[in-house]
């Protein structure tokens, strides 16, 4: 089924947004409940395609779900998974299935699942998950799309990454839990989402501590029992719409977002002439300077500029005074808009993984295509402060990273409706 987002330009957007929970922080704690027997349960679940997709992966393992989707409620049930095997099909429509590997091997000590799908935005190598699986004992097998992975027993050990990888991290942090003695993940991703996962993991009854600069100290073997958790706010979300703000030089408020892990977005939302308060725990207030200026940004992993937000930020910067340089370090193949963008007047050079932005007075809108979820976002942004109306195909990527976009942009004063074709 097809979506199309049809946004007509809707100026000085004004108003108050509460975000939903992270999308990213639930689908790793949904994967993590597979390492533990019993009735487990989490909280402020945003009611997402890929959140369903994950209850599906679950579900087809032996595990009982229960989504209550409006009061964002999720029950999972563990006590009868018995299944080690993920099929081709449910693997190729999430990315984040792969994060079933480390608790399906630590708990039964085998699994088979395909390789992932999820966006075209370049390689995402499973390298780093599959190298140090083997370090841990697992002896892994693919033939052709398909992974083979078995365990009888996995040992402790320390574990080296070339790059802080999110996922990898996610998925050996699950694994030591269950094998006795000490791991140690060296140059391990510390994303906000990683820190919620650790934090349900202790509820878990996990013994893991962290140490500077990026060290996670696993205290394997502890009886892991399920768990209440109420998955962290969406930091991207919140991101997206104050960028949406920043394009259309209105206002917004987002009284529940975490302030203090947005640092460097917010300063470069600031170099922009946009005026920024964030509170010292919760709230971001934004109000707009019409005359933006440019600003150049390097994505890096966290506490970096986030690359879930480069796309966005380069419609912003379409429209600001001067040069703007965007140097994208995470993902190969992350400018898919940038012809999408051309298509509305923007003015950008692509010279291998840097975007030359010379900012312009106007866009223009037409229709265009969406190729992943923050591709397609960047292309409403851009329709909200583009002459005319602007429709966006492959507007299916919105529905699996933001819970009740359409209502919420609304609520601020954005013309735009989601259709179905």
């Amino acid at each position: 089924m097809q979506h199309i987002v049809v946004v007509q330009q809707s100026l000085h957007l004004d108003g108050k947004i509460y975000l939903s929970g992270a999308k990213n922080a639930t689908l790793v704690s949904m994967a993590s409940l597979l390492l533990v027997s019993g009735k487990s349960i989490l909280r402020n679940v945003p009611d997402l395609e890929d959140v369903h997709c994950m209850a599906e992966v679950l579900t087809s393992l032996g595990a009982q779900v229960y989504f209550d989707t409006k009061n964002n409620y999720l029950e999972v049930d563990t006590t009868h998974v018995q299944g080690t095997t993920v099929s081709a099909h449910m693997m190729k429509k999430i990315r984040a299935s792969i994060l079933v590997l480390g608790p399906l091997l630590a708990r039964f000590g085998k699994a088979t699942l395909a390789f992932p799908g999820g966006d075209a935005i370049g390689k995402r190598p499973i390298d780093f998950h599959l190298v140090n699986f083997e370090k841990m004992g697992a002896n892994i097998v693919s033939e052709g799309s398909t992974i083979h992975a078995f365990a009888p027993q996995l040992h402790p050990g320390k574990f080296i990454f070339d790059y802080p990888s999110v996922g990898a991290t996610e998925n050996i942090l699950m694994a030591a839990l269950c094998v006795q003695g000490t791991s140690y993940i060296i140059n391990a991703s510390l994303e906000p989402e990683v820190l919620d996962l650790i934090a349900l993991l202790k509820k878990m009854g996990a013994a893991i501590t962290i140490q500077a600069p990026g060290m996670i100290i696993i205290q394997g073997g502890n009886p892991l029992h399920a768990a209440d958790h109420t998955v962290m706010y969406d930091r991207l979300e919140a991101g997206t719409y104050l960028l949406a703000a920043a394009i259309t030089g209105g206002r917004i408020e987002i009284p529940n977002a975490d302030a203090s892990i947005k640092d460097i977005f917010l300063a470069k939302l600031a170099h922009m002439g946009h005026e920024v308060i964030a509170g010292a725990q919760k709230g971001i207030y934004l109000k707009a300077n019409p005359i933006m200026r440019g600003v150049s940004i390097r994505t890096e992993p966290y506490p970096g500029f986030p690359t879930d937000l480069q796309a966005m930020m380069m419609a912003v910067q379409s429209l600001a005074q001067g040069e703007s340089i965007v140097h994208e370090t995470v993902y190969d193949n992350r400018f898919l808009h940038v012809p999408e963008l051309l298509r509305m007047g923007a003015s950008i050079v692509v010279q291998g993984n840097k975007a030359f932005i010379q900012g312009v007075s106007s866009l223009q809108g037409t229709l265009v295509q969406g190729g992943d979820i923050r591709g397609a976002m960047a292309l409403v942004l851009a329709g909200l402060a583009a002459q005319g109306t602007t429709q966006i195909q492959g507007a299916e990527h919105l529905k699996r990273g933001y819970e009740n976009f359409e209502e919420k942009m609304q609520s601020i004063g954005a013309h735009i409706i989601l259709k179905t074709a």
